[in-house]
C-alpha cells in the first residue's frame, strides 16, 4: 500500500513539475489583482449589479481555467490542421456579430448567449490569427526560409507574406467595420513579429516596413485634412477635418487629437483620460488604500469603464507607485516566461505560437497602461488578465495554455 500510494504521489509530482510554474504563478497573481480591483471598483458604485460584478469574472476565470488546463495537455502540434478552422469559424463570427451583434454605444461587437453572458469575437479571432499564421509559417511549402533553388524560394516567401497579409487583412477589415479599431490594430504587430521570426530577409522588410509606414501616413494625412466649410445661411465659416472617403468615426479622430494634444478638451471628448491621470498622480508611493480611491469613489473616473478600459489608473491611485511596480514586476515575469518558452521550443510552430501570443498581450500591456498615463490615444483594449472582460480572459488563458504546452512537449522532445 505504501509503495502504490508512493507511486501515485511520485507520478503526480512528476506531472505537476512540467508545468511552468513561474508562469503559472505570474497569471495567478494577475487574476487575483483583477479580482480584488473589480471589486473594489464595483462597491464604490454601490449598484446591486456593480456589487457582483466580480463574481462574472470568477466565472470567466473558471472557464479560462478549463480551458488553459486542457489546452496545456493537449498536444499543440496536433492543432496544426484544426487552425485552419478555428480561423473560419472566428470569421463567421465576426460576420454574425455585423448582422445580429449587440450595440453598445454606437459599436456593434457583442454577440448575446442565452443563459450566459456576451461574447466579443473580435477577442478570439487574435488567438486564431496567431494559430493560422504560425501554421502558414511552420510547413514546408510556405515557409519563408523554404528549401530548393533561389528562384523558388523568391516565389515561396512572396506566396507566403501575401496568404499572410490576406489572413491578416480579412478579419482586420471585420473589426473595422464593428467598429473597434483598437483590436483590429493588435493584429498588424501580432502578424509582422511572426513574419519577422519566420526569417524575412532584411531587404524584403524594410520594403515592407516604409511601404506601411507610408499608406499609414497618406492615411493620416487624408484624416486630418482641414478644410474650411462656409455655411450657407449664415455665412459663417469653420474648419473640419476630414479628406476624401474618411474612414474614421468622428470619436476616433478626437481621439488622435487629444491625444497630440491633452487639454484640447478636458470636459467632453477628453474628459476619460484627464481623470485618468489624475488619478494615477494622485496615488503616491503607496496609494489611497484598496477601495479609498477618491477618483473612482467620487465618480470622476466613470464607473462604466473604470473596471476594464482604466482598471490600471484605479490601481496606481489605491496602491501607489509601489504596488504599480509589484504589477509591472509580475507582467515583465510572464513575458519572460513566454519568450523563455518560445527560445527553447522544439519546432518552427511552437516557438512562432510562443512569438504572437507573446506579442498580443505585450501590446494589451503596453496600449493599456499608455492610455492611463497619457502615452497611447484611448483605443479600449483591456488590461491582461486584470480588466473585466470575460471574452479576453477566456482568450488570454486560452493562449497560455499553448504555451504551456509547447513547454511541456519541448520536455518530451528532451527525454
Amino acid at each position: 500500500m505504501y509503495d502504490s500510494e508512493s507511486g501515485f504521489f511520485r507520478e503526480a509530482w512528476r506531472w505537476l513539475r512540467r508545468f511552468d510554474a513561474l508562469q503559472v504563478g505570474a497569471l495567478v497573481l494577475l487574476l487575483t489583482f483583477g479580482v480584488v480591483f473589480i471589486r473594489s471598483t464595483g462597491i464604490q458604485a454601490g449598484t446591486a449589479f456593480s456589487e457582483t460584478i466580480y463574481l462574472r469574472q470568477l466565472f470567466w476565470i473558471g472557464a479560462g481555467t478549463v480551458a488553459f488546463l486542457v489546452l496545456s495537455l493537449y498536444d499543440y502540434r496536433k492543432l496544426i490542421v484544426p487552425s485552419v478552422l478555428f480561423y473560419l469559424f472566428s470569421l463567421f463570427l465576426l460576420v454574425l456579430v455585423l448582422l445580429i451583434g449587440v450595440r453598445v454605444y454606437g459599436a456593434q461587437r457583442w454577440i448575446n448567449i442565452p443563459g450566459i453572458s456576451r461574447i466579443q469575437p473580435s477577442e478570439f479571432v487574435k488567438l486564431a490569427v496567431i494559430l493560422v499564421l504560425s501554421a502558414l509559417f511552420s510547413s514546408r511549402m510556405f515557409a519563408i526560409e523554404a528549401e530548393g533553388s533561389p528562384r523558388w524560394r523568391r516565389r515561396s516567401q512572396l506566396f507566403g507574406l501575401g496568404m499572410a497579409a490576406a489572413l491578416v487583412a480579412v478579419p482586420f477589415l471585420l473589426v473595422v467595420r464593428q467598429p473597434d479599431l483598437g483590436s483590429a490594430l493588435i493584429l498588424v504587430p501580432v502578424g509582422g513579429c511572426i513574419v519577422f521570426v519566420a526569417g524575412i530577409r532584411w531587404r524584403m522588410l524594410s520594403i515592407i516596413c516604409l511601404t506601411a509606414v507610408a499608406v499609414m501616413l497618406l492615411a493620416l494625412l487624408n484624416e486630418f485634412c482641414p478644410r474650411r466649410l462656409i455655411d450657407p445661411e449664415t455665412g459663417e465659416s469653420s474648419i473640419a477635418y476630414a479628406g476624401i472617403a474618411p474612414q474614421l468615426k468622428d470619436y476616433q479622430r478626437d481621439r488622435l487629437l487629444i491625444f497630440l494634444d491633452p487639454e484640447r478638451d478636458i470636459t467632453g471628448r477628453g474628459y476619460n483620460s484627464h481623470q485618468a491621470r489624475l488619478a494615477v498622480g494622485s496615488g503616491g508611493w503607496t496609494g489611497k488604500g484598496i477601495g479609498q480611491g477618491t477618483q473612482n469613489l467620487l465618480g470622476f473616473l466613470p464607473y462604466s469603464i473604470s473596471n476594464n478600459d482604466f482598471i490600471f489608473s484605479v490601481i496606481a491611485e489605491e496602491t501607489g507607485f509601489l504596488g504599480c511596480l509589484v504589477l509591472f514586476a509580475t507582467y515583465m515575469v510572464l513575458f519572460y516566461t513566454i519568450l523563455r518558452t518560445g527560445i527553447t521550443a522544439s519546432d518552427p510552430f511552437g516557438r512562432y505560437l510562443c512569438v504572437g501570443v507573446g506579442v498580443m498581450l505585450f501590446t494589451h500591456f503596453f496600449i493599456n497602461v499608455g492610455m492611463c498615463i497619457g502615452l497611447a490615444p484611448i483605443t479600449g483594449l483591456p488590461l491582461p488578465f486584470v480588466s473585466y472582460g470575460g471574452s479576453f480572459v477566456l482568450t488570454g488563458m486560452s493562449a497560455l495554455g499553448l504555451v504551456q504546452s509547447v513547454y511541456r512537449h519541448r520536455e518530451d522532445e528532451e527525454e
